[in-house]
């Protein structure tokens, strides 16, 4: 395996993790700044109040994209495993 070949594969690793992780941080993200500001203009200062929607937020996440997530790590992984035979 050349470095050219080696530094693609990592490159293809990492734009993959950031589309899977993607959805899910920018929706965290998202759920926590609303929080946030409704915490704000309501001063009220409860610590656990920001996990709750975080949870649901994210669980629909999956609910609604982790087939799409799936495809995509079995895709890369089927890849990976095709390029096997070719290291030697």
């Amino acid at each position: 395996m050349s470095s050219d070949s080696a530094l693609n594969l990592v490159a293809q690793l990492l734009w993959t993790a950031l589309l899977v992780a993607g959805p899910l941080l920018i929706a965290s993200l998202l759920t926590g700044l609303i929080v946030s500001l409704f915490q704000v203009v309501t001063q009220l200062q409860e610590m656990s109040l920001s996990y709750v929607p975080k949870l649901i937020v994210v669980g629909l996440v999956i609910a609604t994209m982790g087939s799409w997530m799936l495809g995509r790590l079995t895709g890369f992984t089927k890849t990976l495993f095709n390029l096997i035979p070719t290291l030697g």
